[in-house]
C-alpha cells in the first residue's frame, strides 16, 4: 500500500546520506534518481537513467519517471508510477511476471549495446502478416 502519494523533486549533484521522505532526488551528473520507497518501508529506491533502464522527464514544474518502479527485491514488493510528481499505485506482479520482466530487460540491454534487434524467440513475440491492398489485388489478379 502506498503511503506517499506525491514526491517533491530536488536536483542534486550527489545523493544525500539521509533521504527525506516524500522527496525524489535527481542527479543529472550521475544519471540517477533515488527516493525512499513510497510504501513507507524505508528502503532506498535507486532508478538509473539510460536508454535501457528508466527515463526521466521534467516539464519545468514536475518530474515523471518511466516505466513503473517495481520493488520486487524488497519485502514490500511495492509497484508504482511517478507521473508529474504524483505516485500512482500499480498492480502487483506475480513472480513469473517479475522473472519474465527481468529476462526481457537483459535481452533489451544486450541488444541495445550490440545494436542488434532481439529475435522472435527471445521476445516470445509472434509475427502476424497482414496482406496489404496491393498484395490482395495481386492475389486476386494472378493467384498464388
Amino acid at each position: 500500500m502506498i503511503k506517499h502519494h506525491h514526491l517533491a523533486h530536488r536536483f542534486v549533484r550527489s545523493i544525500p546520506k539521509e533521504l527525506e521522505l516524500g522527496v525524489l532526488y535527481l542527479s543529472m551528473e550521475y544519471a540517477t534518481a533515488i527516493h525512499s520507497c513510497c510504501c513507507g518501508c524505508g528502503n532506498q529506491v535507486v532508478t538509473p537513467f539510460s536508454p535501457t533502464d528508466w527515463q526521466m522527464s521534467f516539464d519545468g514544474e514536475s518530474v515523471s519517471i518511466s516505466p513503473s518502479i517495481g520493488n520486487w527485491s524488497f519485502p514490500c514488493r511495492s509497484h508504482y508510477f511517478i507521473n508529474k510528481g504524483h505516485v500512482i499505485e500499480a498492480d502487483q506482479w506475480s513472480q513469473m511476471q517479475v522473472e519474465a520482466g527481468r529476462r526481457q530487460d537483459k535481452i533489451n540491454k544486450a541488444h541495445f549495446y550490440k545494436s542488434v534487434p532481439p529475435t522472435r524467440e527471445e521476445t516470445g513475440a509472434s509475427i502476424t502478416v497482414q496482406k496489404g491492398l496491393l498484395a490482395k489485388l495481386g492475389h486476386w489478379l494472378f493467384g498464388d
